[in-house]
């Protein structure tokens, strides 16, 4: 009987230990991997092929018996198509479904010369769209590029979130962190990590438009936007 009652007691103390466990092992870089890895159905060796990491340093990463640099880190959260903190959060991600989202019934209509903020520089301006609408989730921008070289576009944008953008008039070349460059003509479009260092440049025309749009869980996305522009050089029109 004194047996029976002690094994009893002893089930959720193994239970809650396995539970604590299993998240300790979530919080770490290894485990981190370990669970992208399972989510998709990966092999070691196709993961070192998706994020561009020698096998034998991945494995030693995923059983904690080695880190990565924040460059290396970096790029493995980029080509998994994650920001950093994205791919640091996945331990967090709760198991309970989330609260039912309100709905906010918000719009707002584009129209010429309407509802917008234009920032002009000698090789880009930018139109930032529907800007009477505060707390923007995401952030529709027209961008008209001028600039034919990095030096012309200056410090490659780095910024939280992540961007879609798509070729409307003209070709441009997409110049990207960990990538060589890219070359994208009208009706072509790209999906990036915006915290990647990143430029957009015309290419075999006097210039390129371009829809842009980006995303982030900051309220306050698009004033991020334009305090990373150079507004001493620039001229804002609303």
């Amino acid at each position: 009987m004194r047996r029976m009652k002690a094994d009893r007691m002893k089930r959720p103390r193994d239970a809650a230990a396995k539970a604590a466990a299993s998240r300790e092992s979530k919080t770490t870089l290894g485990g981190l991997i370990r669970l992208t890895r399972q989510r998709n159905g990966w092999t070691l060796r196709q993961m070192s092929d998706k994020v561009g990491i020698p096998l034998s340093t991945l494995a030693k990463v995923e059983a904690d018996k080695l880190s990565l640099t924040y460059d290396k880190l970096q790029q493995l959260s980029a080509r998994l198509g994650l920001t950093m903190a994205e791919f640091l959060a996945q331990a967090e991600i709760p198991a309970a479904a989330a609260t039912p989202p309100v709905v906010m019934g918000r719009r707002s209509v584009t129209t010429t010369g309407g509802n917008s903020v234009r920032i002009t520089t000698p090789h880009y301006d930018y139109e930032y769209l529907c800007a009477e609408l505060r707390e923007k989730r995401m952030v529709p921008i027209l961008s008209r590029v001028r600039a034919h070289s990095i030096g012309e576009f200056g410090e490659p944008l780095r910024h939280e979130g992540e961007e879609f953008i798509f070729v409307l008039e003209g070709t441009i070349e997409v110049h990207m962190q960990f990538y060589t460059p890219l070359t994208l003509t009208a009706g072509q479009g790209v999906y990036l990590d915006s915290t990647m260092g990143h430029a957009y440049l015309a290419k075999d025309c006097e210039s390129a438009l371009l829809l842009a749009v980006c995303s982030s869980e900051n309220p306050n996305l698009a004033g991020e936007l334009m305090r990373h522009l150079d507004l001493g050089k620039a001229e804002q029109v609303a």
